[in-house]
């Protein structure tokens, strides 16, 4: 059975030895709002991009060497998947025009090395603008199958009027959005003193935050073309699908304390315009993938790593989806591959 990781992890080759690229990545990250980007080197020699926020609270860690094409492909090969999506980890939140333009030619270069087995996806700022529109048109001319965002920049949602002339050129292409977390949800003060509630339950807060946002925004409404895929299972969506659908009451109440309608918009966008990748789904156990699967349906899961953040979760997601769940063949083979296939139209 193929199978397509949506969520291989893509940065320069050169980040740590081509200075005018490091300076692109580490003077993007807005200190004045308390992001801290540093290098320092491990104990093993290797270079490592830290972000933290704030200062002492790592949120993300680079290391020198695990974004290579040969590593990438070596790792696929290990855990038996065929191919691969490739997308910026966070960081596009602030790149900037130019190192975007690098980041997107050393994606096509990759995917050239790579024998078809990768592809990549535009990282542009995304402000609309003609020379950001002219640089996405770029990227896909020169064969990203995709688009990637993150959940939000600074303080705003993806369903903020900001974006809607940028995204309205996405829907023109006609090409799948990746929306990536950001390190921390907008409000994130309760969740930074533990690592994994941190790390973890904070990207997933944020994904949720996000999806709720462009769900109950109209925003699909003018942009129907539009097609969504939020990483981290949608921040747990699945658990929120019935509860934040708008349901009338069958008695009269002495106050409406929820918006009872829209039932069938929030459906109809959860149906057309929003879809989940399954980032390293044996993660998050079997009872709740299945009834994410079910509740969703499984055209709308596509299987994710997040490698390399950890190198075994490729092989562990692979395995748990493929000999663990129980699941028709069917439902099995649109979450490993069928569904990547349709939405980012892969030559495969």
């Amino acid at each position: 059975m193929t199978v397509v990781d949506i969520n291989i992890h893509h940065l320069p080759e050169d980040l740590f030895t081509n200075q005018k690229i490091l300076n692109g990545f580490l003077n993007s990250a807005p200190r004045g709002f308390g992001e801290i980007a540093h290098v320092e080197t491990l104990e093993s020699g290797k270079k490592h991009l830290i972000l933290e926020k704030p200062a002492g609270f790592q949120n993300l860690n680079y290391v020198e060497g695990d974004y290579s094409a040969e590593a990438k492909l070596a790792a696929m090969d290990e855990a038996g998947v065929d191919y691969g999506i490739m997308r910026v980890p966070v960081w596009q939140e602030w790149l900037d025009l130019e190192t975007c333009k690098a980041v997107n030619d050393n994606a096509a270069d990759i995917v050239a090395r790579s024998g078809g087995r990768l592809f990549s996806t535009a990282c542009v700022p995304p402000w609309g603008g003609k020379e950001n529109v002219d640089e996405l048109k770029r990227a896909v001319d020169n064969g990203a199958v995709g688009v990637q965002l993150a959940c939000h920049y600074g303080q705003l949602y993806l369903d903020d009027p900001v974006f809607e002339p940028y995204l309205k050129e996405i829907e023109k292409l006609d090409i799948p959005v990746i929306v990536h977390h950001t390190p921390l949800p907008v409000e994130y003060k309760s969740v930074i003193d533990y690592t994994n509630l941190r790390r973890e339950y904070g990207r997933i807060i944020d994904q949720g935050i996000a999806v709720g946002r462009e769900l109950f925004s109209g925003m699909f409404d003018r942009m129907p073309g539009l097609r969504f895929i939020h990483t981290m299972m949608g921040g747990n969506w699945f658990a929120n699908t019935a509860l934040l659908t708008p349901h009338a009451s069958n008695k009269k109440e002495a106050l409406t304390r929820l918006d009872p309608t829209g039932g069938e918009k929030i459906t109809q966008y959860l149906n057309e315009n929003i879809f989940f990748d399954m980032t390293h789904p044996h993660s998050w156990g079997k009872t709740q993938v299945e009834a994410a699967l079910e509740i969703n349906g499984a055209d709308h899961y596509l299987f994710g790593s997040s490698f390399p953040v950890f190198y075994s979760w490729m092989g562990q997601g692979v395995e748990f989806v493929k000999n663990e769940l129980e699941i028709s063949d069917e439902a099995r083979e649109a979450v490993l591959s069928g569904n990547a296939k349709r939405l980012f139209n892969l030559p495969i």
